[in-house]
């Protein structure tokens, strides 16, 4: 997992006078208050900056390239880090995760040039929602999942989704009482897959399937992607169409797009820069 370029991370060039180190964090968000230090409660972010803050022997700020709400996980959150010990990179690695709660780990790391900026470089990030379906709610997965016991039409959902590709004004699929300069945002993808449990999950039919929601966006609004999900779920059961859809995206209006599904089913899969 930590091999590169020239062979395993060790043998990368150790880092030099502030280095800006690009970091690729995987972590479960179940016991934080989301990636972003908050005044209470224990913060993805505050946690890599304290273990960074033991290496390094003073204070590091970690830059991420976005926030991710209490509950919602991540495979591919990016930040980015300056460090002036010198250190191998593969030996920051070590070092970091040997310190780290274990459910946060960093997952890759390099050394990029002084002038990248894991937010404001960011071109598109990727969301995934996982929906779970079954009588039962496995236990073992209650954490990455919405569980849902009706039956999805995942074909209207994804042809309802097709709807809110492009740039246009989220205002409905936004948490409500959000403050920001702009509203506007651009999806350049939406897929609505189903997808078999499998062993990994469990054995047992009743446990039942998944259907995942992916999106592909420049930026996206607070519970923006949660909202999107919510309001495709009326549409899989029946409750909405194309049309409900239509009309929530242009009346700009929180009250008519359908509700925030909950944090666990979301992750944060890759950030893109390019």
């Amino acid at each position: 997992m930590f091999e590169g370029q020239g062979g395993a991370f060790g043998s990368k060039t150790a880092c030099s006078v502030m280095s800006n180190l690009k970091l690729k964090i995987a972590y479960d968000g179940t016991s934080y208050v989301g990636w972003q230090r908050q005044a209470t409660g224990s913060s993805v972010q505050g946690c890599v900056e304290a273990v960074l803050g033991e290496i390094e022997g003073g204070s590091v700020i970690a830059v991420g390239a976005g926030r991710t709400d209490a509950g919602v996980h991540a495979l591919g959150q990016v930040a980015n880090v300056r460090l002036r010990r010198r250190m191998a990179v593969g030996s920051v690695i070590r070092a970091v995760n040997s310190r780290l709660p274990k459910d946060i780990r960093v997952v890759d790391a390099e050394i990029v040039q002084d002038s990248f900026h894991a937010r404001f470089d960011a071109t598109a990030k990727v969301y995934r929602y996982r929906l779970i379906h079954g009588e039962v709610m496995n236990p073992f997965v209650r954490r990455y999942g919405w569980w849902q016991r009706a039956e999805f039409d995942t074909e209207r959902m994804n042809e309802a989704g097709q709807l809110l590709v492009g740039e246009h004004d989220f205002a409905s699929f936004q948490a409500a009482g959000s403050s920001t300069d702009t509203t506007v945002r651009r999806l350049f993808s939406l897929s609505v897959t189903r997808a078999q449990a499998g062993q990994l999950w469990s054995e047992n039919e009743e446990f039942g399937d998944m259907t995942i929601i992916e999106v592909r966006g420049s930026g996206f609004l607070r519970h923006m992607v949660r909202v999107i999900v919510g309001s495709l779920v009326q549409v899989g059961v029946g409750r909405w169409d194309n049309t409900d859809i239509e009309r929530a995206l242009v009346a700009c209006d929180r009250d008519l797009a359908g509700p925030t599904a909950p944090p666990q089913g979301l992750f944060l899969m890759r950030v893109d820069y390019e």
